[in-house]
């Protein structure tokens, strides 16, 4: 697949930001790093979904204004912060080491958040989960690690309601044991969750890829 512009500028040693213009002209900067784990830096499937769901809340206004969400595997956290200049409460959530980069990314942008945006400490598969069921879930480019299924289906199981809508957005890939990996998420999905993709002629016209796809997933009643 083609890579969208990168829109980069480096900042500092070791940081770029990304711009992302919305369809008012605002622009949205998102710092990534240089080095690090592959949740410092924006990832296709993340501008993807960012941009559907733009797209999604200028079909039907008010779709996300005041709705409680949460990103799993945030990382820059651009895909909550999004959601937050919709008008969403939003809680982007990663590992530990991630959270510098995700509250960062909120304090530079909160000029742009009618919403709510916060990052919180997540590990999948944890036990007790301090979130009451969101009304949206978002996730970009979390189905890559094998060992990782399982905890994540856990954490969706557990924070999911039979009314929250998960929107999963990922980039198929065809190398190594990618393929694998996919055909063991959806197997493991479809135990608990009905799920269908959203058709590409409803993505962003002009950030759209056959190679990425969302997902848009409910949790069996």
């Amino acid at each position: 697949m083609r890579s969208f512009p990168p829109s980069a500028m480096a900042e500092e040693p070791g940081v770029f930001v990304r711009e992302l213009a919305l369809r008012d002209g605002a622009v949205l900067g998102i710092r990534q790093l240089s080095s690090g784990d592959v949740g410092c830096v924006v990832w296709d499937a993340a501008i993807v979904l960012s941009k559907f769901l733009e797209r999604r809340e200028r079909a039907e206004p008010g779709l996300f204004t005041g709705r409680a969400a949460v990103e799993l595997g945030a990382g820059t956290g651009i895909v909550g912060i999004m959601a937050a200049t919709l008008g969403a409460n939003v809680t982007v959530t990663d590992l530990e080491d991630l959270q510098v980069l995700m509250k960062t990314n909120i304090e530079n942008n909160a000029a742009l958040i009618t919403g709510y945006c916060q990052a919180k400490v997540l590990k999948w598969g944890a036990e007790g989960l301090d979130f009451s069921p969101p009304d949206y879930i978002l996730m970009a480019d979390c189905i890559y690690y094998e060992e990782s299924l399982k905890p994540l289906l856990k954490t969706l199981r557990d924070l999911a309601s039979s009314e929250t809508c998960i929107f999963c957005c990922y980039e198929e890939r065809s190398t190594g044991r990618n393929p694998k990996i996919e055909q063991t998420f959806f197997e493991m999905l479809k135990l608990d969750f009905d799920y269908e993709e959203v058709p590409i002629d409803k993505h962003d016209e002009e950030y759209r890829s056959e190679d990425i796809h969302i997902l848009q997933i409910y949790k069996k009643k």
